[in-house]
């Protein structure tokens, strides 16, 4: 039997620090007359004993005068946005994103939607799945008391994600993504009626704008498992949302293993996930894929350049390559384009001509400069660059190591 007061939880689960804010938002709260919860998915992994130190927190009054009054208080980092009245407080490794209580209502299917203030009950009733619609509230009197009116603690024990009515992914079909991210995360199950409902409602992934797409799916790159929830939408027929030719299989899995492999102790970043994800695409289809995201330039271009390495690899599996030819091939490309490379593909020359690349080539430079060969004798124009960069190959390939070898061999040059 799962608590009907939370507040044990709190004091075991979360910091010191971050429990002695919430006791304060609380009281400070009180002493107005407002009634201060911990909503969604805070609430969510406090039941299920999960960490998380992103709270999000809802007033029934001024969320930016409570933030304010609460920094006062508690000297921390503050973020106001005053357009949708809400604040962003963070502290060493936690953060609060304080909102006003509200409704919502959508004046088109996939439009942002209009807020206006509410009650705590209407404002759970715009929440997604039943899992994230509940609270706890934080005025002393009331401390840890949990508020559940969409049976979130059952969905939560039967383990199923479930919608809370039936036009939700109609009124925001990111839902849609949303609920394969929790369902693959949690080891839940989407409820029978809300897989239904999300079937039906695949099309209306088209009145969602890119930004938000993209935003969707940087969420999903962001879990431990990302390729779970792509196998998934691919199972569903959501991911050819994405574009038509995508597939989420064990290819896919595989690849993405690779790259958190290659990538500890950090993780794979968003452009790394997304060359793989985009990998087997020509680059026609990369293109489209590209423009139908709205990527920033620097991740789009790591996009075709992934495309554009993966046609050289034939030139790359000649095992008889010279560090320079090695570096002819690769130096015009970034790392992340290289990187997803020598994870996708299946030659071991190509993986170790391009693995040697990253780790040494890249970082070889001849010792003369310009202005050297100019002292030298060598005429200003033209020559001075192919100089250099025959100076710069012979560096690559071991023929000349020190400042003196260069010098050598530019006075060899000179004479012949």
């Amino acid at each position: 039997m799962l608590p009907a007061n939370l507040a044990s939880r709190i004091e075991h689960q979360l910091p010191v620090k971050l429990v002695e804010i919430i006791h304060t938002a609380g009281r400070i709260a009180n002493s107005q007359h407002q009634n201060l919860y911990l909503v969604g998915g805070a609430v969510r992994d406090l039941l299920l004993e999960k960490p998380n130190l992103d709270l999000d927190i809802v007033v029934e009054g001024n969320a930016i005068e409570l933030a304010r009054q609460l920094t006062e208080v508690e000297p921390s980092s503050i973020i106001t946005y005053p357009q949708f009245n809400t604040a962003k407080i963070t502290g060493n490794r936690w953060s609060l994103d304080l909102a006003t209580a509200r409704s919502e209502s959508y004046p088109q299917p996939g439009a942002l939607p209009t807020v206006t203030p509410s009650s705590i009950e209407t404002d759970l009733f715009r929440r997604d799945f039943t899992i994230n619609a509940m609270a706890i509230c934080l005025n002393p009197d009331r401390y840890g008391e949990l508020i559940d009116r969409y049976r979130g603690q059952d969905d939560l024990k039967d383990k199923l994600i479930r919608v809370l009515h039936d036009n939700s992914f109609v009124d925001d079909a990111t839902r849609i993504w949303r609920g394969l991210r929790y369902e693959q995360r949690l080891g839940f199950q989407l409820e029978a009626n809300t897989l239904k409902l999300l079937l039906r409602d695949i099309p209306m992934l088209d009145t969602i704008s890119k930004e938000r797409i993209r935003y969707e799916l940087e969420c999903i790159f962001s879990e431990e498992q990302p390729e779970k929830v792509l196998r998934r939408a691919d199972e569903l027929g959501v991911l050819t949302k994405l574009h038509p030719a995508l597939t989420g299989n064990g290819w896919l899995a595989a690849k993405f293993m690779a790259a958190r492999q290659l990538s500890i102790p950090n993780s794979p970043s968003f452009s790394l996930y997304l060359a793989l994800l985009a990998y087997r695409l020509t680059p026609s289809q990369c293109e489209i894929l590209t423009l139908s995201l709205g990527l920033a330039k620097s991740v789009a271009q790591t996009i075709r350049q992934s495309t554009t390495i993966k046609t050289r690899l034939e030139a790359l599996t000649n095992p008889k390559l010279s560090p320079s030819d090695v570096y002819r091939q690769l130096h015009h490309y970034s790392a992340t384009a290289i990187i997803a490379n020598i994870i996708a593909t299946d030659s071991p020359v190509a993986q170790q001509y391009m693995e040697t690349f990253l780790h040494h080539l890249r970082y070889v430079k001849s010792i003369l400069s310009g202005d050297d060969l100019i002292a030298m004798g060598v005429p200003q124009g033209p020559q001075i660059k192919q100089l250099l960069e025959q100076l710069h190959q012979a560096k690559l390939d071991g023929r000349v190591t020190t400042r003196q070898d260069e010098e050598k061999l530019v006075k060899k040059w000179l004479i012949s």
